[in-house]
């Protein structure tokens, strides 16, 4: 046969099986998009080679996996679909060497659709998205738009090879089938799958384990450590449960009479009951991505809402400035700085601190604290250690308070009161005069990394001592040794004034202590701030972005879930209709049918958001986002925003689903 009739036949075939193919090719359209978009934007130079460019690669990264395994799960499906219709050529007398040359020309016009509209769209909208991008992370750069043949030729590259692995898949799906097999490709292996309680009990001790170790979760260590243990369980524990659990859940609804013999509930479980086998794992799937667009999304949008707040966890003081090894030349020199340029732009170093400390790593083991060795920080017991002169306690509170050589004052950023009589550090006790319940060091704050422990001695002298012990003992690197191993010596203010001589003020205070005192570090939340936006404006553009794509997957799989359940019982139906049962009483059946799954993956996504939110909030917190109710209310918002989208997509489906059957 000539080339024009196997063109003819392909687009044929694709015109007829419109309501599969299109779908697939607006989703590879928009996978071309979104990948060219990506690569587009990591690779301009306006970005730079900071953390904004590592999070787009590290995106790029993420929808070259996407692409790969969604494309060739949907493409499963359709050939899947097709199995009956290829047997049919196969009988008419097409040879399975013409089926396969078809199924080249069919590849090669959907790759060529898939691939071309994608670059011109993507041509289109780059521009558009970097524009957001640059509005999101409040990036002040002059617009330098590009298109890179380098972007172009590695998404034209890497797509042609996805479609040749999905033409090899089908031949070879062809290649191993006889022709009786095509003609029950859609109607295979349809028995009435065994109850596999052992997977279901396996699958109910994943998921709760899971459950488990992200609700008690205690501090952010350990929810780094945790996570991605607890994530994996859950997704295992879902799969087992979709998989077996739903078979069991369905035959308890069979023995339920009440339910089951009403014309509305017996065609529908049945069915699903059958058909459970191969759906579970769409079912799944469906619930796993809804997970990750809604903890995506939430996350990035609480971020970005939280920027204000996270600058002022990270940074209690406008102006911070640091002194290791400090000396009374330096701190006379920084305060002189300060004061010289407050001066000049009149404005004031208001509500200033002054402090001098010393600071270790402990172990801590009930009240008695050893000193920590060199990366031991997945010790839960793990503290901070920082140890203030009684001078400087005095001179910040405005107390009078004298310390004896053996007391100290205590003081812990975890919220709960220890109320011990005393403390040992290493083999030396000391008797707690008073337990603080606020500092002007730092806020209590249960949420902290590393628990922070503040001890107030009698005198410089004592702290310099465990300095030389700290020194003299620890095994942790030398260069790590040699910053502990020094009095420090820090003061923080904030600009009070008009905004623009704060500013300038801001600006020349920092350049002058970098040049005038090279040992001095100096940090300011101004001029932190644009960082702060670039990284989580960025993490939001990422956030949507990819939510975006992982919905789109979503709306595929149950489109495709509602079509292949369509085409499946529409012979039940229509034998039904045959025997009496009327078309309102098949509406309900449908619609009892599609709520009964539908919303099933919809459910236990929001069930893991909301377990996950405890160890979530603690991994927000190591990025100094704090603010729960904000989280609270970003999270809620999403998943009613996500259930509105759901619903939409099950009107849509459902309503292609009752013309298919009817």
């Amino acid at each position: 046969m000539s080339k024009k009739i196997y063109t003819r036949l392909a687009l044929t075939n694709i015109k007829n099986n419109r309501k599969t193919y299109v779908p697939y090719i607006l989703t590879s359209v928009l996978t071309v998009v979104m990948l060219f978009i990506m690569h587009g934007l990591a690779r301009n130079d306006s970005v730079g080679e900071g953390k904004i460019a590592q999070i787009l690669m590290m995106s790029c990264v993420v929808i070259l996996i996407f692409a790969a395994i969604f494309l060739f799960y949907t493409n499963s499906f359709l050939i899947k679909r097709r199995k009956k219709e290829i047997g049919i050529y196969n009988i008419l007398g097409m040879g399975k060497g013409h089926i396969a040359k078809m199924l080249v020309f069919e590849t090669l016009i959907i790759a060529g659709i898939s691939i071309g509209l994608g670059l011109l769209l993507g041509m289109l909208f780059s521009k558009l998205m970097w524009l957001l991008l640059i509005r999101l992370i409040n990036y002040n750069v002059r617009m330098e738009y590009m298109v890179y043949g380098e972007t172009i030729i590695g998404t034209i590259v890497y797509f042609l090879i996805i479609f040749t692995m999905t033409l090899i898949y089908n031949l070879m799906q062809i290649k191993l089938s006889n022709p009786a097999e095509l003609l029950r490709g859609g109607v295979q292996g349809e028995r009435e799958p065994k109850t596999k309680l052992f997977l279901t009990a396996v699958g109910v001790l994943l998921m709760g384990a899971g459950y488990y170790v992200a609700v008690t979760v205690e501090s952010p260590l350990a929810a780094i450590q945790l996570f991605f243990v607890a994530v994996i369980m859950v997704v295992l524990g879902t799969y087992a449960l979709f998989t077996a659990g739903s078979i069991a859940v369905l035959k308890l609804l069979r023995k339920n009479k009440k339910f089951y013999y009403q014309s509305k509930h017996f065609i529908a479980v049945s069915g699903m009951l059958y058909r459970m086998k191969q759906n579970a794992v769409g079912l799944a799937n469906i619930c796993i991505l809804s997970t990750m667009v809604l903890v995506l999304v939430s996350t990035s949008v609480s971020m970005y809402l939280g920027t204000e707040d996270m600058l002022h966890v990270r940074y209690p003081k406008e102006i911070s400035v640091r002194i290791y090894g400090t000396t009374k030349e330096s701190e006379d020199k920084i305060e002189a700085i300060i004061s010289e340029v407050a001066e000049k732009y009149h404005v004031e170093a208001a509500e200033q601190t002054r402090t001098h400390y010393a600071a270790g790593t402990m172990l801590l083991s009930d009240s008695n604290m050893k000193l920590a060795p060199d990366g031991n920080y997945g010790e839960q017991d793990v503290r901070e250690i920082y140890m203030i002169p009684q001078e400087d306690y005095n001179q910040m509170t405005g107390e009078n308070i004298n310390l004896k050589e053996e007391e100290v004052i205590f003081y812990t950023t975890n919220e709960k009161k220890y109320g011990w009589k005393e403390v040992q550090i290493e083999d030396k006790s000391y008797h707690i005069v008073k337990e603080l319940g606020d500092m002007w060091t730092e806020p209590k704050d249960d949420d902290r990394i590393v628990e922070g422990i503040f001890l107030v001695f009698a005198d410089t002298e004592q702290i310099e001592e465990w300095i030389q012990y700290i020194c003299d003992h620890s095994d942790m690197k030398e260069e790590w040794v040699q910053n502990i191993c020094r009095m420090r010596y820090e003061t923080g203010f904030d600009m009070k004034g008009e905004e623009e001589a704060c500013a300038l003020a801001e600006e020349e205070l920092v350049q002058r202590i970098q040049n005038e005192v090279q040992e001095a570090e100096i940090e300011s939340r101004e001029m932190e701030k644009r960082e702060f936006y670039g990284l989580y404006g960025g993490l939001l553009f990422i956030g949507i972005y990819l939510g975006a794509m992982f919905l789109m997957a979503t709306v595929l799989i149950i489109y495709y879930k509602q079509i292949s359940e369509g085409y499946d019982d529409r012979e039940r139906y229509q034998i039904m209709q045959k025997v009496g049962m009327g078309r309102r009483e098949v509406k309900k059946s449908i619609r009892s049918q599609v709520l009964l799954v539908f919303f099933l993956p919809l459910a236990v996504s929001v069930l893991h958001v909301a377990v996950a939110f405890t160890v979530v909030k603690k991994l927000l917190a190591i990025l100094y986002l704090t603010n729960e109710s904000l989280f609270f209310i970003c999270t809620v918002g999403t998943i009613v925003v996500f259930a509105v989208f759901y619903a939409v997509v099950y009107g849509i489906t459902a309503r292609e689903y009752y013309r298919i059957v009817k």
